[in-house]
């Protein structure tokens, strides 16, 4: 509850100090004190909720349920989104003429995130999702002079509007499957009743929905021009925060009310997952632009992700957080870097080596985590998919499909250190201050100290304690 009345307050603050604050300087580091702030706020919380969950009544209803997962996913956002700032402020400055506006939508979207991690009704979820999108829209399209950034708002808007009225039926669908007309989750379950072709058909929709959300096959068509045509600033916050955010809402409601009518939607999960693998990394192996490979290989990266959907074991909830922490680590890393070039074709990291060795090794880094390389915490957060996904007894063809198209993945990611170490040219001058070099150090570090050490992360689940 901190979390979400604090990231509502700064949203509110930071318009208030692009009104009042003209250095931009000011402005920034307001944005990084606050998402700091929302860091700690969210951790004295999760210390709370370790003596007890707790939650937010309505007439003795939970509308929104607070525990160690959710919190800890909230705490890997915000600790995210610091470091997105702390590397990229400068960026978001750059974006157009209203940075402190742009500031309080992502503090906005932080609100969302913490209620679509919290929530225990549907309609909460709904609200949720739209506060987390709405902000995004705008983002997605504030290079008003770009017109692949007003075409990739406007398509975001309508994608996003069409997957929210499919949404909003499938919530409408479960509510009258229910016996007492009801949008809790508690309430909803298939233990409650036998289940019908009204709940069956409102669960279909909300995997659809969601689907949508995550950018899972087939309804990923809208992410690569998203993507590409929003400003790469903004794409970074979009495909890690967001991303993670909305997995842990598709978490919550099929642990929580889909768990006993598993066998009825376990296979439409798995064809949805092995087509998000093979769409995604098959179709980044022919991208010429750097960044249009990215929005190819974060759909990769969410077929891995859905093996969390799939299992529902403890062992799937362990994978899904460190998952996310790894993959919004090595994202933000790399489009921080991307950021700062104005060449976005493999040929645009030709020669990066030589010019600036340690932007190359850390971007290597990154990618070799994105890959799932050994010793960087990639690696252990595909194991772990992997692993609950065999658990569950079937679906190994599944399991081996993804380990084949992981080998693909490599090429792809491998193609951008080829560039950088082993081909002739001058990349374009590169902005890069010592500063921003030493948090790019420290993300690399953390990447490789969660690829040795994954076990700190997943026992923070069961204790906050160091």
């Amino acid at each position: 509850m901190n979390a979400i009345i604090f990231s509502a307050v700064w949203g509110v603050v930071m318009m208030s100090g692009g009104a009042f604050l003209k250095n931009k300087n000011a402005i920034r580091y307001l944005a990084i004190a606050g998402a700091g702030l929302l860091l700690a706020v969210n951790i004295l919380e999760m210390y709370m909720s370790s003596q007890g969950n707790h939650y937010l009544n309505i007439d003795t209803k939970r509308m929104l349920v607070f525990e160690t997962f959710g919190l800890l996913a909230n705490c890997i956002a915000f600790a995210s989104t610091l470091l997105y700032f702390l590397l990229s402020s400068k960026d978001i400055d750059r974006a157009g003429p209203n940075g402190a506006d742009y500031f309080a939508l992502i503090f906005f979207v932080l609100c969302g995130v913490s209620l679509v991690t919290s929530y225990n009704n549907l309609l909460m979820l709904f609200i949720g999702i739209e506060i987390l999108s709405i902000p995004l829209y705008i983002l997605t399209g504030s290079s008003k002079r770009n017109l692949k950034s007003n075409e990739a708002s406007l398509k975001y808007f309508l994608m996003g509007a069409f997957s929210t009225g499919i949404m909003l039926l499938g919530i409408a669908f479960l509510y009258g499957a229910s016996k007492t007309g009801s949008f809790f989750l508690d309430d909803i379950g298939v233990g409650k009743f036998p289940p019908t072709p009204l709940f069956i058909f409102g669960l279909l929709l909300m995997i659809v929905s969601l689907s949508f959300k995550v950018s899972a096959a087939p309804f990923h068509f809208w992410t690569p021009d998203v993507y590409d045509g929003s400003p790469t600033v903004f794409t970074s916050f979009m495909a890690t925060v967001v991303k993670g955010a909305a997995f842990i809402a598709f978490i919550r409601l099929f642990g929580n009310s889909f768990m006993d009518a598993q066998p009825k939607w376990q296979l439409v999960i798995a064809i949805i997952t092995a087509a998000t693998l093979f769409i995604g990394n098959i179709t980044a192996v022919f991208q010429q632009s750097v960044k249009r490979m990215l929005a190819y290989s974060s759909i990769a990266q969410v077929g891995f992700m859905l093996f969390a959907i799939l299992s529902m074991k403890t062992m799937a909830q362990e994978g899904i957080i460190l998952y996310i922490a790894a993959y919004s680590l090595a994202t933000i890393g790399i489009f921080a870097i991307l950021a700062r070039m104005t060449d976005h074709t493999f040929e645009g990291f030709n020669g990066l080596a030589k010019k600036q060795p340690v932007l190359a090794a850390v971007n290597t880094v990154f990618l070799l985590s994105l890959a799932g390389i050994p010793l960087t915490a990639g690696f252990f957060a595909k194991y772990y998919m992997l692993a609950a996904a065999i658990q569950t007894g079937k679906y190994f063809w599944l399991v081996i499909f993804a380990v084949l198209c992981a080998a693909v993945s490599v090429y792809y990611y491998f193609r951008v250190i080829q560039a950088m170490y082993f081909k002739e040219g001058e990349p374009h001058q590169i902005e890069a201050s010592t500063g921003f070099k030493a948090v790019l150090v420290m993300v690399a570090v953390l990447i490789v100290l969660l690829g040795i050490f994954p076990q700190w992360l997943i026992d923070r689940l069961y204790t906050i304690f160091i």
